[in-house]
């Protein structure tokens, strides 16, 4: 058979980033793309040291202090890792039932908690929204939307700019693809942001810098795959934005579970919370990793640039 004479064309394209066509470098007629940088790291990231903490869900800081939550935890260190306080009992006194702290953010004085019934692989009968300070009792509480479709809320943080708390979902799906809004002052559901190439299994959220940064489970533990931090910007007034990638968690100890995470402006560093030893099915703990007899909460601190 006579091959063909024609050729076929391929165009190169670099710095691509996004999915579906949005943003990406160079065009196919060689136009810059002007939102390229949306889709390329913002910052470098050096790893500085690792801090073993009690708690597995969240971590927060004011730039003086850091909170770190437990699945029923709070615990509050000074700047050199020193316990100052904890909360073991942080449910007491809740009407609803409570079971399980997220990832969490700390604002004007306040530490804002998602807290919600957690069982089998998601949150269950609308749990509550809280924002609590250091000590009991409850200073605001809000539920979710039920009609947002989110389905488990896995962190919470505070937008001053926008004035608003956001949410976001660690259950696959529907409710894993939106970051969920609420006003900061009355906690009225404000809308929800459809991501675009949304990662799997979101942990944690942070907003800083304009931008949102997201933590996400999605590398297989068992075959020493690691996890990512990614970054979402929003044009104002959108309803979507595409996830791009920020960092990813190729030098821990041991491949396991991203959590939390936040930004400590005076030092300029990020701080990702991981967890390490026990094997996690569909977000619940399944014995442990040989070698493991206990699972090992660290925050992993990366100097930016």
């Amino acid at each position: 058979m006579e091959k063909s004479s024609s050729k076929l064309k391929i165009a190169l394209v670099s710095g691509a980033g996004g999915c579906g066509g949005t943003g990406g470098g160079a065009g196919l007629e060689g136009i810059p793309d002007p939102g390229a940088a949306d889709y390329l790291p913002r910052y470098q990231y050096s790893q500085s040291k690792v801090v073993e903490v009690n708690g597995r869900q969240g971590i927060a800081t004011d730039g003086t202090s850091y909170w770190v939550s437990g699945t029923t935890s709070l615990t509050k260190y000074d700047k050199d890792w020193k316990v100052i306080a904890q909360n073991t009992t942080p449910f007491a006194g809740r009407e609803s039932e409570v079971n399980h702290f997220g990832d969490i953010d700390v604002y004007n004085n306040d530490v804002y908690v998602s807290a919600e019934y957690f069982k089998d692989w998601r949150g269950q009968e609308h749990p509550d929204r809280h924002l609590r300070r250091e000590h009991p009792p409850v200073q605001k509480a809000f539920n979710f939307n039920a009609d947002s479709g989110q389905e488990e809320c896995a962190g919470i943080t505070v937008n001053p700019d926008d004035k608003v708390v956001v949410l976001c979902s660690w259950v696959d799906g529907e409710s894993g693809r939106y970051l969920y809004e609420y006003d900061l002052e009355t906690g009225a559901y404000k809308g929800k942001v459809h991501l675009h190439c949304p990662p799997q299994w979101l942990q944690g959220v942070l907003y800083s810098d304009g931008a949102y940064y997201l933590t996400s489970d999605d590398g297989t533990a068992d075959d020493n795959e690691p996890d990512h931090v990614y970054r979402v910007t929003l044009k104002p007034g959108a309803t979507e934005a595409t996830v791009a990638p920020e960092l990813t968690l190729s030098d821990v100890t041991f491949q396991g579970e991203i959590e939390g995470l936040t930004v400590d402006h005076k030092t300029n560093q990020l701080m990702v919370l991981y967890n390490r030893g026990s094997r996690i099915v569909l977000g619940m703990v399944k014995g442990f990793y040989p070698g493991y007899t206990k699972e090992i909460s660290e925050i992993y601190v990366y100097n930016r640039r």
